[in-house]
């Protein structure tokens, strides 16, 4: 069978009757014509095999290769090439659903550890086959919130990435449920305001470290929340796990976030991968599935599916969630990152970033460029007040290859510090851009 099917121009004009639309085009008429691509790159109908492969190499040089101080939810964290060299094997690469076990074993295998690892990363009881990102992770940590305790109403703190508040939003709207926003108190969440909207709520979602690069102390929240049959639901960025107080620790019900840090490249916005974890007494409400560990007729090891929620895929509308695939491959990714690093691994890289985050910070200082937002604890980002244009310092970091901070708004700018960037990185970054100001 070949890879394409070529379409007949009997095919074309069949297909468009069907569809109701006269030409081609007009099946793209509904994206605004400021955002279709005209003839950017001049692409013509047929090349041959070497100057075609010209062709996308003269295209790939107008790629910069810049040096990143920017996070907010996504990092530019060392991928050890082992991650790729394996997620890259067509077993991995091409396989779909583990529906039969006796031929998935490879699949069920990395997914059982996967999760294993996301437990014990986490603090949790139970961590279902991954996510597709840590914003819709965190929304289906709501709808399990919901599902549990009944209530319609989901507290979230306004100190989480805006992003990922857009999503909850989202998903919420068609649930039909109440979002209200916790508003930050110089950079935290107000625990005062928690307290005193907990009717009908049936959770809080909170971030650490939070947007602004903080870790917020959550002692006590999960307390005043269990107290009155709501939920605590944290979302931890995958670095941060490996040298913080873990979900679990903080007596958390569900914990989720994004795993990109962990073997998962930029890569223009994705794919990435999402985790969620919960204590065991709430695994029914979990969505997607869960792998585990058996013998099998012989007295071998083996591995299952072990837990699934039928409605997914029979009673729909009854359904907790939807989602019944996972991004495995990212799973994978992060199973091989996680098991090539160890245990002490993770906690030297994490390090490495909370060091090179401080020394920037501190520099920065100095140059008297910038005033300090608040004196709370970061680990690998953080927010400073500029004294200077931001448009003007944006340009200049780009005029000297440097992906320079995100402007939050109020001439704030986060900054942000992975294991990659030098001490030389950061000074360039103070002398050819900061001091020039």
């Amino acid at each position: 069978m070949h890879k394409y099917l070529p379409h007949t121009s009997k095919d074309i004009k069949d297909m468009l009757k069907v569809t109701g639309a006269s030409t081609i085009d007009d099946l793209f008429s509904s994206i605004p014509k400021n955002l279709r691509l005209k003839d950017l790159y001049q692409i013509p109908s047929a090349m041959s095999d070497d100057n075609l492969t010209k062709h996308m190499q003269k295209l790939s040089q107008e790629n910069s290769q810049l040096v990143i101080f920017r996070g907010a939810g996504a990092y530019d964290h060392y991928t050890p090439s082992v991650v790729n060299s394996l997620i890259s094997r067509q077993e991995f690469l091409t396989s779909y659903t583990p529906y039969q076990p006796e031929v998935a074993q490879g699949t069920l295998q990395y997914i059982f550890e996967y999760q294993s690892m996301i437990c014990e990363l986490t603090g949790m009881g139970v961590s279902n086959a991954s996510m597709y990102d840590g914003a819709t992770a965190t929304a289906e940590a709501m709808f399990m919130a919901h599902a549990q305790t009944g209530k319609n109403t989901i507290l979230v703190s306004e100190t989480m990435n805006p992003r990922i508040i857009h999503v909850i939003k989202t998903y919420a709207r068609y649930r039909k449920i109440n979002v209200l926003v916790v508003p930050q108190n110089d950079g935290l969440t107000d625990l005062n305001y928690v307290k005193s909207h907990l009717d009908d709520a049936m959770g809080l979602i909170v971030q650490n470290p939070n947007y602004f690069g903080t870790v917020e102390n959550y002692d006590g929240f999960a307390d005043v929340l269990h107290e009155q049959g709501s939920m605590l639901i944290m979302n931890n960025e995958a670095q941060s796990l490996a040298i913080l107080k873990t979900p679990g620790e903080y007596k958390a019900d569900i914990a989720c976030g994004e795993l990109q840090s962990f073997g998962i490249p930029l890569s223009f916005g994705g794919a990435y991968g999402g985790y969620l974890a919960t204590q065991m007494k709430y695994v029914r409400k979990m969505p997607g599935r869960i792998c585990g560990i058996t013998n099998d007729v012989d007295g071998k090891r083996a591995f299952v599916l072990t837990l699934q929620a039928r409605e997914q895929h029979i009673r729909r509308a009854k359904a907790n969630s939807n989602i019944c695939s996972n991004q495995s491959l990212m799973a994978l990714a992060v199973t091989i990152y996680l098991s090539t690093m160890g245990k002490q691994g993770l906690v030297e890289v994490a390090n490495e970033s909370l060091k090179g985050a401080h020394y920037l910070y501190e520099q920065l200082l100095k140059t008297k460029k910038f005033d300090k937002v608040n004196n709370h604890p970061f680990f690998k980002e953080f927010t400073l007040k500029a004294k200077f244009d931001v448009n003007k310092f944006e340009k200049s970091c780009l005029d000297n290859g440097i992906l320079g901070p995100l402007h939050i708004g109020d001439n704030q700018l986060l900054f942000a510090v992975t294991e990659r960037r030098t001490i030389a990185e950061m000074d360039l970054l103070i002398q050819k851009v900061v001091e020039q100001l």
